[in-house]
């Protein structure tokens, strides 16, 4: 038997290390619809209780009770009348439903929908959502939903026999909602708007601002309130067509700008390297301990045709440690972290490594960024 441990940590994470390429651009120009909304016009989240018939024994147990409890409901809207407590299936799944009901959303409209298991079954595969009404912070119904799911996996085999892609218990019906009641928006006319940033910041806000007023030719049209906030004057030849005045400004280009930030997913094991992520002058020096135990059972057993002693295990254990050779590099001032990836590849060092030195560094004050762990 060999246990192997590795210090400071016994889990190599996998990392997937995104390091973008038009590193010296500080920049990207992107559409003000990718990066603004329309200030006071946003969807409503809806969620329903509902039942997912049609599975194949792969549904709710007897350990789950409401799921036979809201199945007798059902029958007995049609005149079977059946105990709950009597029910004895695993066809039948309990599941929550939910969505988001866009801002101009109209009756007949459709929606994707979305069911999560809540008892315990083990796959949702093959399974019809049964009608659900979705219901609003409000308590009102908003949309109904029902239609066959679609996983994005599959499964098969029973007990140690089995396999398994992707998530089972969770499924989303594509359009499988009927808005029944719509929000009441219209964009009547108005003497300004406000557009609100997805992410909040002030060089985006003031460039935002900027390509307003260059677009409708009007160089006070448009300012920057706050971080997240762009307020605009409505041309006069826009007051009763707002939605003419926002297919306008949501093709206009605005060059966004984002903070430097190193996001670490310690889970998945995945480091995102932002373009402007910048080093100061620092020295590296990075080592690894590695400690293995082995064990090795001998037999011990008396001599042939011996009546005394008796065959017993002995263990033998043997423990070695193995410190790694860390070898020290510098770096300048303004080097850019992909270059420090770079050398620490070039020096063998491990994703688990980088991940290591590069919280080293910023806790040092030389990593000129934000890390940021999810």
């Amino acid at each position: 038997m060999t246990r192997h441990v590795t210090l400071p940590t016994a889990v190599a994470l996998a990392v997937a290390l995104v390091v973008p390429l038009l590193a010296q651009e500080p920049s990207s120009t992107v559409r003000l619809k990718d990066v603004a909304r329309l200030q006071g016009y946003a969807s409503i989240p809806l969620i329903g209780y509902g039942l997912i018939a049609g599975l194949n024994k792969s549904g709710d147990r007897r350990q789950t009770l409401f799921s036979a409890q809201t199945l007798a409901n059902i029958l007995l809207r049609f005149g079977v009348i059946v105990p709950g407590e009597q029910i004895k299936i695993e066809n039948v799944a309990a599941v929550l439903v939910t969505t988001e009901l866009p801002a101009f959303a109209r009756p007949g409209s459709r929606v994707d929908v979305t069911a999560s298991s809540v008892g315990d079954a083990r796959s949702l595969q093959g399974g019809t959502l049964l009608p659900t009404p979705l219901r609003g912070p409000d308590g009102s119904v908003y949309v109904l939903a029902q239609g066959p799911l679609s996983i994005g996996g599959f499964g098969g085999g029973t007990g140690g026999n089995s396999v398994q892609v992707n998530h089972l218990t969770v499924g989303r019906v594509p359009n499988g909602g009927i808005v029944e009641v719509g929000q009441n928006l219209t964009l009547q006319s108005m003497a300004s708007l406000s557009l609100t940033l997805d992410a909040p910041d002030f060089i985006t806000a003031t460039r935002l601002a900027k390509a307003i007023n260059t677009g409708l030719g009007a160089p006070n049209c448009a300012r920057a309130v706050d971080a997240s906030t762009v307020a605009v004057d409505v041309p006069d030849g826009y007051r009763s067509s707002i939605p003419d005045l926002m297919a306008r400004l949501e093709v206009l280009p605005v060059a966004v700008d984002a903070p430097a930030r190193v996001v670490i997913n310690e889970r998945t094991g995945t480091v995102v390297v932002g373009a402007d992520v910048r080093v100061r002058a620092a020295a590296v020096a990075h080592g690894s301990l590695s400690v293995r135990i082995s064990t090795q059972y001998n037999v011990s057993q008396p001599s042939p045709l011996s009546k005394q002693g008796e065959t017993v295990v002995t263990p033998d254990t043997r423990v070695d440690v193995k410190e790694g050779g860390g070898q020290l590099i510098t770096l300048p001032e303004g080097t850019t972290l992909d270059s420090v990836v770079r050398a620490l590849n070039s020096l063998g060092a491990t994703p688990r490594d980088i991940i290591a030195i590069m919280q080293a560094l910023k806790t040092a004050g030389a990593l000129q960024a934000e890390i940021v762990i999810i």
